[in-house]
């Protein structure tokens, strides 16, 4: 097995969530990270959304985890 690193530059306020708290996916096209409240929230996620592909992912997390008061824009 090797590490392949793609640069990018990621905002710092995702940085400084514990790498614990996000699931990350990617396909040819984009990286998608996806932030949770609990290390258990995550690891359900990723245990629930096994195969699905990145829409699929999505609506499952905004459907069983995502909290709108939590994004501020």
């Amino acid at each position: 097995m090797s590490m392949i690193c793609i640069r990018a530059e990621i905002p710092p306020e995702i940085c400084e969530i514990d790498d614990e708290l996000k699931a990350i996916y990617h396909g040819e096209e984009t990286v998608c990270i996806w932030t949770f409240e609990s290390r258990k929230d995550r690891n359900r996620f990723v245990d629930e959304t096994i195969g699905m592909v990145r829409d699929d992912r999505q609506n499952h997390f905004e459907k069983f985890f995502f909290k709108p008061s939590v994004w501020k824009r």
